[in-house]
């Protein structure tokens, strides 16, 4: 078994080192802000689709279990786009088939949270 060495107590520190900064802080301009009443353009969420209707199957797949997320109407490269960000959060496997997103495993209980921060308002899950 090793043998613990004493390490000597560390020293207070007798200076602040961002003392100094707080003398630039009145320096600063104060920026453009938007005027009482109006919401931020940057705040506007983009809306999603309708619809998206989110199944389960494993016939056709070898057994394995997969989740098809369907009728969302997206381009390719959105579709593209939301298969990678949804395996990145879920942790799972998955691509896009044609107008469909499959994800591996059973993503259900999961999914629907995700599509609708995405803006999707109507998600049926079967």
């Amino acid at each position: 078994m090793a043998k613990r060495h004493a390490t000597p107590p560390l020293e207070p520190l007798t200076s602040n080192p961002f003392a100094a900064l707080g003398g630039l802080r009145d320096d600063l301009h104060e920026g453009q802000r938007a005027p009482v009443g109006e919401a931020p353009t940057h705040a506007v969420a983009a809306r999603g689709p309708a619809r998206a209707v989110v199944r389960y199957e494993r016939a056709g797949r070898g057994g394995r279990e997969a989740t098809v997320i369907e009728q969302l109407g997206l381009s390719a490269e959105h579709a593209d786009a939301w298969c990678r960000e949804f395996k990145r959060v879920l942790g799972c496997g998955g691509g896009v088939e044609g107008e469909h997103l499959v994800l591996a495993g059973d993503q259900r209980a999961r999914l629907p949270a995700l599509l609708e921060a995405k803006g999707v308002r109507r998600v049926t899950v079967s």
